[in-house]
């Protein structure tokens, strides 16, 4: 038999184990952020988690409705895009943390069985979707990554009755070479990202602008990813500042992916990044009811 000394012993230690599990999990979630976000709740590299190490909804994502992506806009609170999107799909944490990330699929007719999802079915599209905050707590700004297929634009494009058009700007006359900040455009660029800024401006309805950087085959998987990323955003953060509102932009960096050019390896080196020149680009997708007058 347990002494009343002994008791109060054992009550008091597994208070300070939960207590020391709660302080571990609070620990856990402040670790989480791993985008380096800026105080303006911006990054340049935005690293997303595992696609299928979800914690809620049994490891399998959502599919959230085109009403429900159209209200996800800069300024929004926590309360705010928890009550659009719900709860966050990973164990990032939800309160002292300045990042979310959402599993998302999308019904496509055509795409393949994606042999991770479980729900053994065809045709869907996933993506991961996560929301930066600022260091006040409003988001600020959104991403997309491409899960199933891995070069899917997401979201994917909206329904035909709103017309895509497509805008293909090559990355040697927006940037200096190898660059990718704003003080790295060029006149050129500038140019039409105006005309670009002025079309879009008419249009009677604007869905989505999607902005797609690629680059061509040089370089690691890794490094051209993150570039042709901060070109998208940098043309982005152009155009919110040239009036475009920013709630229905995207960015979105493919890296080398989708190439519109193959070229001989065994060129000389001049002869073979000239022949890469048009994989190098910005596309810009745009869903609405209007005309691009910009080429």
């Amino acid at each position: 038999m347990c002494r009343p000394s002994e008791i109060k012993v054992n009550i008091q230690m597994k208070t300070n184990l939960k207590w020391a599990a709660l302080a571990a999990t609070v620990l856990l979630a402040a670790c989480a952020t791993k985008s380096n976000v800026k105080a303006d709740g911006t990054t340049d590299e935005p690293v997303f988690p595992k696609p299928y190490s979800l914690t809620f909804n049994n490891d399998r994502g959502t599919f959230p409705t085109d009403d429900e992506l159209d209200k996800m806009r800069p300024g929004l609170t926590k309360d705010d895009i928890y009550k659009i999107l719900g709860r966050p799909h990973y164990d990032e944490g939800m309160f002292n943390v300045r990042e979310w990330d959402y599993l998302f699929h999308f019904y496509t007719p055509g795409v393949p069985l994606d042999p991770d999802n479980t729900s053994g079915v065809e045709g869907i599209t996933t993506c991961q979707y996560k929301v930066i905050y600022d260091k006040d707590k409003f988001a600020r700004s959104f991403y997309w990554k491409p899960v199933f297929p891995e070069d899917a634009v997401c979201p994917p494009r909206g329904p035909e009755k709103v017309k895509t058009q497509s805008l293909s700007l090559g990355a040697d006359a927006l940037f200096a070479f190898d660059k990718s900040g704003p003080s790295d455009m060029l006149p050129a660029g500038y140019a039409k990202l105006d005309r670009f800024a002025e079309d879009i401006k008419r249009f009677e309805r604007v869905s989505a602008i999607r902005i797609i950087g690629y680059t061509d085959r040089k370089g690691s998987d890794a490094y051209n990813d993150a570039l042709s990323l901060r070109r998208a955003e940098t043309v982005r953060q152009y155009l919110v500042n040239r009036g475009v509102p920013a709630a229905v932009m995207s960015a979105q960096g493919l890296g080398k992916r989708n190439p519109v050019v193959e070229c001989s390896t065994s060129l000389p080196r001049n002869e073979e990044i000239a022949c890469l020149q048009p994989n190098r680009r910005v596309v810009i997708e745009v869903d609405g009811l209007g005309k691009l007058t910009v080429e």
